[in-house]
């Protein structure tokens, strides 16, 4: 499949409304109902809806333009994967379905017929925890759902276990009624549900007893979540025709996670990296040292250069988290912290009293290589050198 832009013929800085008018256009072309039976009409029709559904939500097509369709397709801002001709005909129809001459377009019915309207069931939303150390490797979940699910008892037609649902006499079981208007521009016609069945096509005379004619019973189901590595707060994953079914044999919503990543207190994320605080000794900063620091994989051996400064940062290379759909991985940086004590002992109050009569008072500005004379005092004085 071509990129999206091209798909819809639109320049990759189109706004909204170009986007919008593009995709009419090429819908109306494409539409099943004036290509009765070709099949490259019906997956082209598919395809351009699904790009028109993902460059017209600002989120979806920063993720595209970013990431391309396989960033989308992850369900990280909302996901097409699974994406397919049913979903394109109800992003039609929600879009466009309801504007005049139809009829003249596409003359009769055509390919879709009269058949029964049903209704989609609810999108269920759902948060899951992640700890950083799941964010780092991706990790595959399983979550508890509350989700209405078929009627056992009517197999989802709501209609009680022997009888069945009869079509609606005003529609005829179509669902809808029209209405044509005449004017010297043609024919238009506005399409509404139907008054009598609500739009169902059908009509339940004696409803079943167990759903109460609904054809839908709410169950606790468990459910696995495949969370890619790299995803943040601020994403979500789509698992399309995953949430309740809709009333009286509907098909499925969709079943939103919403992600929630715990804090941990051995490091702050700043995107793809992560940083933590180190606290060193004040002759571990004079001296230099070598220390273990935790990482998202377990530890690493840091070496702390002599006259660290504190506030200074140390990058552990490819050490902290990987990008949402990418190859690189992010740093870990260590941030050095120069712990000074607050209660000393007799020996360690008179080293520190010969330190402060040999060093020079402290700079205005601390700079790299600024302070060199300084650190060899110190050294001195610890060390006897």
């Amino acid at each position: 499949m071509s990129d999206y832009y091209q798909l819809l013929d639109v320049p990759r800085g189109a706004d909204t409304e170009e986007i919008k008018k593009s995709y009419r256009q090429l819908a109306m072309k494409y539409h099943p109902d004036r290509n009765q039976g070709s099949k490259e009409a019906e997956e082209r029709f598919k395809e351009v809806t699904e790009a028109y559904e993902v460059l017209r939500d600002s989120e979806k097509r920063a993720l595209y333009d970013r990431y391309g369709k396989q960033g989308v397709k992850s369900g990280a801002a909302g996901g097409q994967a699974g994406f397919d001709f049913s979903d394109a005909i109800d992003i039609f129809m929600r879009d466009f379905g309801g504007f005049g001459g139809m009829e003249d377009l596409f003359g009769s019915r055509g390919a879709r017929g009269q058949r029964t309207s049903s209704r989609k069931g609810q999108t269920v939303r759902i948060r899951l925890a992640l700890t950083l150390g799941e964010v780092a490797t991706g990790v595959a979940k399983t979550v508890r759902v509350s989700l209405l699910n078929q009627c056992a008892n009517c197999e989802g037609s709501g209609a009680e276990a022997g009888t069945k649902p009869t079509a609606c006499g005003t529609c005829g079981g179509a669902g809808e009624e029209r209405h044509v208007q005449r004017s010297v521009f043609g024919q238009f016609v506005s399409v509404q549900p139907c008054r009598t069945c609500q739009g169902e096509g059908r009509i339940i005379a004696k409803p079943c007893g167990k759903c109460s004619g609904e054809g839908r019973l709410r169950a606790e189901e468990d459910i696995q979540v495949d969370v890619p590595a790299g995803v943040t707060g601020e994403n979500f994953l789509t698992l399309r025709g995953r949430g309740s079914v809709g009333p009286r044999g509907g098909p499925r919503g969709d079943l939103i996670i919403l992600l929630e990543i715990k804090d941990d207190a051995r490091f702050v994320r700043d995107g793809s990296d992560l940083v933590h605080e180190l606290p060193v000794t004040f002759s571990q900063a004079a001296l230099g040292s070598e220390v273990d620091v935790p990482t998202i994989d377990g530890t690493a051996r840091v070496t702390i250069p002599s006259g660290i400064q504190s506030g200074e940062l140390l990058r552990l290379k490819g050490l902290g988290l990987p990008e949402l759909n990418g190859t690189i991985r992010g740093d870990q940086v260590v941030r050095v912290l120069v712990w000074t004590p607050d209660h000393l002992s007799s020996e360690q109050e008179e080293l520190l009293q010969r330190l402060r009569d040999v060093e020079s008072p402290a700079p205005d500005t601390i700079r790299r290589g600024s302070h060199k004379g300084f650190w060899s005092r110190v050294k001195e004085a610890f060390t006897g050198g």
